[in-house]
């Protein structure tokens, strides 16, 4: 039964299937406490609010009995990194290129949910980031991959490029051995990243994250860290692409993936809320609404050094959004300097 659900997840488009206990995480509840504690979630009260089904994956269904964790592509065609260059242009993150991996890999993981209750008499359940399911720590468990010092999974057949699912289901299925450990002495994610958001290496700073301040974070970013943002609009890719063994990454799984969300800082700008909801409809952009993104376009306009933006910029000083103006008018005085 085993040997045929990793051969039906492969069919479906996953790059890799493993399986695990819901109990096989103990070290969650420690590791969530002290990321808590510290207060690295920032603005995301919703992770202390539900933290007893975050820290224990077999409080979330108390009759599951098996964790089938699936991964699935989204490598992009060419160097996210080379974006950066361009100071004209919106940098997105690849996720968020194309369309919203929730409803793609929702799909897949319910086509394979039905096909398993066809096969054997059991119940299933399924959760691409939309439960409080530690995925990370059972991915690992599940030996798909470890989780690097960026926090994120990596794996030596895929790099770290790659959507988390997961099916609990009440049938019994014989575990995979965990994955180790292999970043060894590599730190080029700590190095790399802009904000230098790892306080140490598997820890991670949420506050000083650039994907959890263009995403996450609500009301105007601090000025101190505004410059590091670059001109990233939405998310941020460094650390990930920074890693050696996406040597190993394999294509996308959907070529849905692969988009051109982002477009100059000029025409972002100037989006009201009807053509930024068009513009990006079925884009995990969307969640974050007009008044969010607009923020971060001027972000990413005052560090353009390009004062042909400057009245861009100058026609939002004024915007009903009290963020949106205060970050139009740091960029008018970024460019005023030029």
């Amino acid at each position: 039964m085993k040997a045929r659900l990793v051969a039906k997840a492969l069919e479906e488009g996953f790059v890799a299937c493993r399986i695990c206990k819901p109990t096989a995480v103990p070290e969650v509840p420690a590791r969530l406490d002290a990321f808590l504690a510290a207060g690295y979630h920032g603005q995301m009260g919703w992770m202390e609010e539900r933290v007893t089904w975050r820290a224990d994956p077999s409080a979330l269904w108390p009759e599951a009995r098996s964790v089938i964790m699936l991964a699935e592509s989204y490598a992009p065609e060419h160097d996210p990194l080379e974006i950066l260059e361009r100071p004209d242009l919106g940098a997105v993150s690849v996720y968020a290129k194309g369309r919203d991996y929730h409803d793609i890999v929702k799909k897949r993981l319910k086509r394979l949910a039905r096909w398993l209750i066809e096969q054997e008499e059991c119940q299933v359940k399924v959760f691409v980031d939309t439960a409080p399911v530690p995925e990370k720590a059972l991915a690992q468990a599940a030996g798909l991959g470890w989780q690097g010092k960026h926090t994120n999974i990596v794996s030596r057949d895929w790099g770290n490029w790659a959507f988390l699912g997961s099916v609990f289901t009440t049938l019994e299925l014989e575990p995979d051995a965990p994955e180790v450990d292999r970043c060894g002495s590599c730190t080029a994610c700590q190095e790399v990243c802009p904000t230098d958001a790892f306080p140490a290496p598997y820890q991670l700073d949420g506050r000083r994250c650039i994907s959890y301040l263009t995403i996450e974070y609500k009301g105007p970013i601090d000025e101190e860290m505004r410059p590091a943002l670059g001109n990233r609009i939405y998310g941020c890719d460094d650390c990930l692409a920074a890693c050696p063994w996406n040597k190993f990454a394999v294509a996308a799984s959907d070529m849905r993936y692969h988009g051109s969300a982002g477009g100059t800082l000029a025409e972002l700008a100037v989006l009201d809320d009807p053509t930024f909801r068009t513009r990006f409809s079925g884009s995990p952009i969307k969640r974050i609404g007009r008044d969010r993104f607009t923020r971060n376009v001027l972000y990413a306009i005052g560090n353009s050094g390009d004062v042909s933006l400057r009245a861009v910029a100058q026609s939002l000083c004024e915007d009903e959004d009290a963020t949106v103006a205060d970050a139009a008018r740091w960029a008018v005085a970024q460019l005023a300097h030029l």
